[in-house]
């Protein structure tokens, strides 16, 4: 059965995607309103009430803002670990269909199996998503400061990869909006990847067999995408790796559908 993947957002405001396998539908966070969600989902022809369940990497806003209007009327069930479950319910004050797992531990969702591992973020306990369906692999690494051998392990056969590429180091520095201590949050550990850090992960991974690296996570003020793209692409090309396809993300509309025929 053909896999169907779309990045519905993906920003600083507002990050969802949405994977298709046969008769499974998953949302992977909820980071834009209930309606938003609604209206971007029906521009790819599908609908909340089709969904199979909703995974979730963190509890920020911007990865669940509409997940409790969206799940709780409809009773669409919401995957996430104990600490992020625990967290987004007292943030969103609503009675979920939790599917609670443990960080590290793999599970399916219909015809769709998805390994969750840990990722260094400032979040009470994060995770990443290598999800495979249909016998194609795609990850998922966004919202994490530096990668770890493990999360780098975890993605390594991925195909398809949303990777955070969420500001540049000049932009971010200069910015006259956030204080130093938002700006040293954004460049710790466990704070968010630079342009320069995502294509250190794309050179590492691009002799595994990616072939498509989605950018995602932009920050509006302190990055661009065509910096982001062709500081990524620059990497690539220097480890040889033209045949990668690098995407761009929006926080305004939805990407193209990537439709994956069977492995």
């Amino acid at each position: 059965m053909p896999v169907q993947f779309t990045i519905l957002a993906s920003g600083s405001s507002g990050n969802c995607a949405h994977l298709e396998c046969g008769e499974t539908r998953l949302l992977i966070d909820a980071g834009l309103s209930a309606l938003q969600i609604r209206q971007r989902l029906a521009s790819i022809g599908r609908a909340p009430e089709g969904l199979s369940g909703v995974l979730v990497t963190h509890e920020h806003g911007d990865h669940i803002r509409g997940l409790g209007v969206l799940c709780e009327k409809l009773g669409i069930p919401v995957y996430a670990n104990r600490l992020t479950s625990d967290a987004a319910g007292r943030i969103l004050g609503r009675q979920l269909a939790w599917r609670v797992f443990e960080t590290g531990a793999a599970f399916e969702v219909g015809t769709v199996a998805v390994q969750s591992f840990a990722v260094p973020h400032d979040a009470m306990d994060p995770v990443g998503f290598a999800i495979t369906a249909a016998g194609r692999r795609i990850g998922f690494l966004t919202d994490l400061g530096h990668v770890t051998k493990l999360v780098m392990e975890r993605v390594r056969q991925s195909e398809v990869l949303v990777l955070e590429a969420n500001h540049d180091l000049h932009l971010l520095q200069e910015d006259t909006r956030r204080p130093w201590s938002t700006k040293q949050r954004i460049l710790s550990r466990h704070g968010h990847l630079s342009n320069h850090a995502a294509a250190d992960v794309a050179a590492e991974l691009a002799p595994h067999g990616v072939a498509t690296i989605y950018l995602g996570h932009l920050s509006r003020d302190c990055n661009r995408p065509e910096l982001a793209r062709s500081i990524v692409e620059g990497r690539l090309r220097e480890v040889g790796a033209q045949h990668v396809r690098v995407e761009d993300t929006s926080q305004d509309t939805p990407c193209s559908t990537l439709a994956l025929p069977d492995a």
